[in-house]
């Protein structure tokens, strides 16, 4: 069987050619060695042990299994389940849930079969102004490239679609896949995932419309049903995009800048110094007034630009030009994607803004700045650094909401002075963790929000939402040992930082809130932030697949015998009250290679 790198990087040489065509995909699905790398990719995801609706998980996997599994791909019978659907709160607004759909094992070893396969066919042809759901790139990646194109930008189309990835089309995506792909077979299994349905209640529902969220397969195809408004957008920039050269009609600018020449030109040829110093009053003088002139007029009809950016189903476009202009794109993107996608533009939503004034996008609210404050270059030439540059700000809702969610705060009335007042609060759910649990769950809390909001220009605020978290953390101390809050603050303040000691094995160790500060941080962070699809160029050695073809029990040692890998969804839930679990404690792994008999051993044991 053929190496599946290889096998990807054989299939992303021909991707960038529109016209070359692939065939016999579907034969891919037959190589074990494929499933064997998405068994080792899943198996690091945190649903790698939630049940589908068959109740299976990736527990007990062996060779037979993915041989069965391949059996039922080459005679096509090979049919998905319907997922299991579950409903999750969505962030700060607890009162709505969306769905989520939980595929069954076997189903999430196909999917990612079939991501990879269609990531390395299509994740070339992508536009560099696509950012969700794709390797190397985050909502980050999306912000910086909106901070550096958007620049002049006079307004700016904040896109909604309603209900974009519940409301796909089948017919127009299978369309879209069939441009490239002529495999019948490839194609009926696509048919076959999307019309999968989903078990609610344990009553069965057809999927009717749209990639079901939770699937493995759903990111790739959004992007492909969505790299059509991508492409529809980079045609249209191309047409309405242009600046006529040869116009100037920057006559104020030009008179503005002689003056700056001329007194230079006076500097050049004084006589003496009175000349001088008054030649350089002239020329900070003409520089002064260089700086408050525009190099082009504010309305300038030969000069359009159009710059957009997408991730997911959020996109915003930036258009250099009238409001008029604005209006009409907005109506154009409308129509396209209802005539092509069949999708819908929430008229309420999607709003035409003017650049000076906020706009939310991603979590961040950004603006083109109207600063005229002036600074030097590196060359010492005065300039308007700032003016016509896109900045990006932590919007107040979204630190003060995280308070609010974490239950570290609660906003008092003052009936007296007509104020509200922001007291910490004490969690009470966290009186059961040890000491340096709370504290670690504290940092990771500060930490998350400061690492997402690391590229706005007041981070700083974030000092007060850091000022409110060690008072709440102060009182969580007080409520779990029963005294106030400031002799906790005597007993673990420690150089004035809150210190917890705890025993390990290398002996007694420390672990101190967080205090390292917010700065600005004008790079991207990668795989922190965002759950990102793995790279075929970064593949890794398969050391699960290698553990299960060694055919060596590691608990009792047997070797050439069948192995079952037996899989645990957290280290710090196992007890070591088994020979099994005592071991993959020691190894620090959650998943251990048992031969049948020591699967069966443990399995009875629970």
């Amino acid at each position: 069987m053929r190496d599946p790198i290889n096998v990807l990087r054989s299939l992303e040489k021909n991707a960038s050619n529109q016209n070359y065509k692939y065939r016999n995909l579907y034969r891919n699905l037959y190589n074990p060695e494929f499933y064997w790398l998405a068994y080792n990719r899943i198996a690091k995801s945190q649903g790698s042990m939630t049940a589908g609706v068959d109740g299976q998980t990736l527990d007990n996997m062996s060779a037979e299994r993915i041989d069965a599994l391949v059996e039922r791909i080459k005679t096509q019978r090979y049919h998905p389940n319907p997922a299991r659907r579950e409903y999750i709160a969505k962030k700060n607004n607890s009162a709505k849930k969306r769905p989520l759909g939980i595929p069954s094992t076997e189903d999430k070893l196909v999917q990612e079969v079939a991501r990879m396969l269609l990531e390395a066919i299509y994740e070339p042809t992508f536009a560099a102004q696509s950012h969700g759901f794709r390797p190397r790139r985050s909502c980050h990646t999306a912000l910086l490239e909106v901070q550096r194109i958007f620049t002049g930008t006079r307004w700016i189309i904040e896109g909604d679609i309603k209900g974009c990835f519940d409301n796909f089309d089948h017919q127009v995506l299978i369309g879209i896949l069939r441009k490239r792909i002529e495999d019948e077979k490839f194609i009926q299994l696509m048919w076959k995932m999307l019309k999968a349905g989903y078990m609610e209640q344990w009553e069965y529902h057809n999927s009717f419309s749209g990639t079901p969220q939770g699937s493995g397969v759903s990111p790739i195809l959004a992007n492909i049903y969505m790299n059509e408004l991508d492409n529809y957008l980079l045609e249209y920039a191309q047409k309405y995009t242009h600046t006529d050269k040869h116009h100037n009609p920057c006559y104020e600018y030009n008179a503005a800048d002689y003056a700056v020449k001329c007194a230079k030109a006076k500097i050049a040829a004084a006589a003496d110094e009175n000349s001088r110093e008054k030649a350089v009053r002239e020329l900070k003088t003409a520089q002064q007034a260089r700086c408050h002139v525009h190099y082009y007029p504010v309305k300038d009809t030969a000069m359009n630009k159009l710059v957009f950016n997408r991730y997911a189903d959020d996109f915003v476009v930036g258009v250099t030009g009238s409001k008029a202009d604005a209006l009409r794109i907005k109506q154009d993107i409308g129509a396209f994607l209802a005539n092509k996608l069949h999708l819908t533009l929430s008229v309420e939503k999607t709003k035409v803004t003017h650049s000076s004034e906020l706009v939310r996008y991603l979590g961040y609210d950004f603006c083109v700045s109207r600063s005229t404050d002036m600074s030097r270059d590196k060359n010492g030439v005065l300039k308007r650094s700032h003016y016509g540059t896109v900045q990006l700000y932590l919007p107040h809702e979204k630190w003060a909401g995280k308070l609010l969610e974490l239950g570290a705060m609660k906003i008092v009335r003052d009936k007296g002075n007509d104020r509200d007042f922001w007291k910490p609060m004490h969690r009470g759910k966290l009186q059961n963790m040890p000491d340096v649990e709370i504290v670690r769950k504290y940092n990771s809390e500060t930490r998350g929000l400061y690492n997402y909001y690391r590229l706005a220009s007041n981070v700083s605020i974030l000092n007060q939402f850091d000022y409110i978290m060690n008072g709440s953390l102060r009182k969580t101390f007080a409520f779990k040992y029963r005294t106030k809050a400031s002799s906790i603050r005597e007993k673990y303040m420690v150089n004035g930082i809150f210190t917890v000691d705890y025993e390990t094995k290398q002996g007694k160790k420390h672990c101190e809130v967080y205090h390292d500060g917010f700065t600005q941080k004008k790079t991207p962070l990668l795989g922190d932030v965002d759950v990102l699809p793995q790279s075929i160029r970064l593949a890794r050695p398969n050391r699960l697949a290698a553990r299960v073809k060694a055919g060596v029990c590691e608990l009792c040692g047997k070797d050439h015998v069948t192995v079952h890998m037996h899989h645990v969804r957290s280290l710090k839930n196992l007890k070591g009250t088994t020979p099994c679990e005592l071991k993959m404690l020691a190894m620090r792994r959650r998943s251990i290679a048992l031969c049948p008999d020591c699967f069966a051993i443990q399995h009875n044991t629970k």
